[in-house]
C-alpha cells in the first residue's frame, strides 16, 4: 500500500509540474521575450488584424502582388472530417495532373502580366510549396508583376520597383506586408 500511495504522489506532483507548471512558465516566457512570435506574429492594418507574417494568403486582383500557388488554397482550418488544411498536393512531376495545373496557372499568369514571357516567368510562381502557405516570395517574382502592379494601380513601374525594394529582406518579400505598404502608397 505504500508503494502504491507514493506512485500516486509522484504521479500528482508530474501532473501539477509537467501539466500546468511547465506550460505557465514557458507561455510566460514565450511572450515576456517572443512577444510577437508567441502571438503568431500578427499584422494590423487600420488598427485591425489583417494576417500573419507566417502564414500566406490568396491575393487574386490585379491591383496586388500574387503569391506562391498554395495546394490548399491558404487554409489552415479543418473540415468536419478533422483533415488538415496544410500541405502539398504531393503530385509527382510525371502526374498529367501537375503539370495541367502549371500549364493553367502559366496562361493565367501570361494573360494577368502581358509585358512578360513565358520562359521569364519565375517556377515558384507555378510550384506550390511543401506547407502551401508560404508568405514570401522571391525579389524576382516581385519584380516580375511590377508592370501589372503599377498599371492596376496608377503608378509608374520605378514607383512599384521603389516599393519592393523597401520591402525586401534579403531575397524575399512577404507578400501580404508588401501589399499592405502598396495601400499605403494610394
Amino acid at each position: 500500500m505504500k508503494i502504491l500511495r507514493q506512485s500516486f504522489m509522484i504521479t500528482l506532483i508530474f501532473i501539477i509540474l509537467c501539466g500546468f507548471i511547465y506550460p505557465v512558465v514557458i507561455n510566460g516566457i514565450a511572450a515576456i521575450f517572443f512577444k510577437n512570435k508567441a502571438e503568431g506574429s500578427l499584422i494590423t492594418y487600420n488598427g485591425e488584424v489583417v494576417g500573419s507574417r507566417l502564414i500566406g494568403q490568396e491575393f487574386t486582383s490585379p491591383e496586388f502582388f500574387h503569391g506562391r500557388v498554395s495546394a490548399v488554397n491558404y487554409s489552415t482550418g479543418e473540415d468536419e472530417n478533422l483533415t488538415p488544411k496544410s500541405g502539398g498536393s504531393n503530385l509527382a512531376v510525371s502526374n498529367p495532373a501537375l503539370k495541367e495545373r502549371i500549364q493553367s496557372d502559366l496562361e493565367k499568369f501570361l494573360k494577368e502580366n502581358p509585358a512578360v514571357k513565358k520562359d521569364e516567368v519565375p517556377a515558384e510562381l507555378l510550384t506550390a510549396s511543401g506547407s502551401g502557405l508560404d508568405p514570401d516570395i522571391s525579389v524576382e517574382s516581385a519584380v516580375i508583376q511590377a508592370d501589372r502592379v503599377a498599371k492596376a494601380n496608377n503608378l509608374s513601374k520605378d514607383e512599384v520597383l521603389k516599393l519592393i525594394n523597401d520591402s525586401k529582406k534579403g531575397n524575399l518579400i512577404n507578400v501580404l506586408e508588401l501589399n499592405l505598404n502598396l495601400l499605403k502608397m494610394k
